[in-house]
């Protein structure tokens, strides 16, 4: 029975490291996705915001392409701010949404989701949030190759900032339904998590997830 039992969990062993590479390739792919938009010469804008920030969604590869039918998706993580200017691990959550017409292309982009308020983040901390179907809560949207609400940054609740790679002529984030993991913040914490334990209460310990902890303080010091 024991033996039985060992090679259940010998079997098993390499899935749990499978989705947990998973895990860490979104979190690395975050932080060189904040890495290169905040470094970049157009990044000021988001660098000043970053600073006065409650917390950020940092969605690396959002990926989008179409024949006729199209659609958009992609993953990303939600880190929060605390009171002394420290960062939270992330929490994981996907991103997704459909469209109809007639479109040819592909296109992949980065977009920082840069959270001002409590009401903005606790918009995001909700286990689904669709992008200005709330019209409580506003989103900004500033970057070449995007479009979305029109709502002045500087009134936002949340403000987007992406660069885009590819054959569309922009990519649009209005009615994209934004969708917690919390399947992945288990696997990557080794405990079940909720993204409030996380972003808020600051419980999540993973030291993959430092490199991204360090990058956002450094652009958000000062």
């Amino acid at each position: 029975m024991i033996r039985f039992l060992l090679i259940a969990l010998l079997a098993l062993a390499p899935l749990a490291a499978h989705a947990q590479t998973e895990q860490q390739t979104l979190v690395d792919r975050a932080t060189l996705a904040v890495q290169e938009m905040l470094s970049d010469q157009n990044g000021t804008e988001a660098r000043n915001l970053l600073k006065k920030a409650k917390g950020a969604m940092i969605c690396p590869r959002v990926f989008k392409a179409g024949f006729i039918l199209g659609g958009q998706g992609g993953g990303c993580v939600l880190v929060g701010r605390g009171q002394g200017g420290n960062w939270s691990s992330p929490a994981f959550y996907g991103m997704g949404s459909g469209s109809i017409g007639f479109q040819i292309g592909i296109q992949d982009a980065e977009i920082i989701f840069i959270v001002l308020t409590d009401k903005g983040l606790q918009a995001l901390l909700d286990s689904q949030f669709k992008i200005g179907a709330d019209a409580s809560v506003a989103v900004a949207t500033i970057g070449a190759g995007i479009s979305g609400s029109t709502t002045a940054a500087l009134r936002a609740d949340i403000v987007a900032f992406s660069q885009t790679r590819g054959l569309f002529a922009g990519i649009s984030i209005d009615g994209s339904l934004i969708s917690a993991r919390s399947d992945w913040n288990q696997v990557y914490y080794g405990r079940p998590t909720a993204a409030q334990q996380i972003v808020i209460g600051m419980e999540g310990q993973n030291p993959g997830a430092e490199p991204l902890k360090e990058m956002l303080a450094r652009f958000s010091a000062g």
